[in-house]
């Protein structure tokens, strides 16, 4: 028993939709550091290539305005504050559109994977967390010693590939001593541009072994035990003896409602004993007749006694009564198939109470057509 106990404790089943709409709520979304890292160097450096030599331009003529002040301006308060407003809003609108690459890049890394999220739960001060003895296990722990890999791996992916960027580039890099000093430093920017831009590309092996082992990390921390799966199960849908006691009101008021249907009917059709069905059939408002309860035993009983209190007709039909109370539902049309039967059941119920207004002779009880595929023994 022990032993069963143990292993139902081992985190070995799905997560149910339930489990992961909550771990949602609370913030708990997989993530991945790398895949935004990755993001915002591409973009920003991507940024820096479309934009960059307006950018040059940009702070150069601030610098230039900056630095070419008349006499008078440098003994001036007023007009010193003038010039450093105007130098910060050229500035700032010179580096706008890389600040709006990096905002992009910032949020496109960030939902990537796992969506757009947004809780109160995920910023709310966990003082668990305080606890020393769990920060010094958190320290320690088996994902202290991944991401420790990660950092090392990550660093040596880097190193490796920016010694084969320097290395192809190293003739450009020897070959500016040639140039003048200012076509020299446009073209020192551009290989800067670029190698950096390739440098940042090659975090793109980072996140594809990053990415999936996140996936993985948070689906198996989200992993349930069988007893949770049981409880969030009792949770959900109630304890087995609450919803038996829901079942049986339901039934209850079910059966209410047929029995006040009842005095409707146009005719009750019995076993006579085992079954009883009370049809409808109001050629103004019917495409075919209308089942309006059913039931066998006391609630056939029970249907017979509100029919007689209620002058509605019961006829003794055992196979009809049968085929009718098994092949339709309350509240639906009888199957086709039983059209027939039905029309000579309310054609002789017409008659009989004709004969009772001694109107005509008494009428005989028809041969019901019943197909065979909707007939059923007791």
């Amino acid at each position: 028993m022990a032993e069963d106990n143990d292993s139902s404790q081992e985190k070995t089943e799905e997560p149910t939709p339930k489990r992961l709409e909550k771990a949602r709520d609370e913030g708990q979304v997989a993530r991945s550091k790398e895949l935004n890292t990755a993001t915002i160097l591409m973009m920003g450096t991507g940024g820096l290539l479309i934009i960059g030599e307006q950018l040059g331009k940009s702070m150069t003529d601030i610098m230039r305005s900056t630095f070419s002040l008349p006499r008078e301006a440098l003994f001036d308060e007023k007009q010193m504050g003038l010039y450093l407003a105007n130098s910060a809003i050229e500035a700032v609108g010179a580096l706008a559109p890389l600040m709006i690459f990096l905002f992009i890049a910032s949020i496109a890394g960030s939902i990537a994977l796992g969506g757009w999220l947004l809780s109160a739960k995920a910023v709310a001060p966990k003082f668990s967390r305080m606890n020393p003895i769990k920060g010094l296990g958190r320290m320690f722990s088996l994902k202290s010693l991944v991401e420790l890999a990660k950092a090392i791996a990550k660093v040596a992916v880097v190193l490796f590939f920016a010694l084969i960027i320097l290395h192809t580039q190293t003739d450009e890099l020897l070959g500016l001593s040639r140039e003048a000093t200012v076509p020299a430093m446009a073209h020192a920017a551009r290989i800067l541009g670029w190698s950096f831009f390739l440098l940042s590309c090659t975090m793109i092996v980072i996140v594809i072994v990053d990415v999936p082992f996140q996936i993985y990390e948070h689906q198996k921390n989200l992993k349930m035990t069988k007893q949770e799966i049981r409880d969030e199960y009792k949770d959900t849908e109630g304890k087995p003896e609450v919803k038996a006691k829901v079942r049986q009101l339901q039934r209850e008021m079910s059966q209410r409602r047929m029995m006040q249907d009842v005095p409707l009917a146009d005719v009750v059709i019995t076993n006579p004993t085992h079954f009883s069905v009370a049809l409808r059939y109001k050629p103004d408002s019917d495409d075919a007749p209308i089942l309006l309860a059913k039931g066998g035993d006391q609630i056939a009983l029970k249907i017979r006694e509100i029919a007689n209190a209620n002058d509605v007709e019961i006829v003794e039909a055992p196979a009809l009564a049968r085929a009718v109370y098994y092949n339709s539902e309350i509240g639906q049309e009888i199957p086709s198939g039983l059209y027939m039967a039905v029309a000579q059941i309310l054609a002789y119920v017409f008659q009989l109470r004709q004969f009772r207004r001694r109107a005509s002779k008494r009428p005989n009880m028809p041969d019901l057509p019943i197909p065979d595929e909707l007939k059923r023994d007791e």
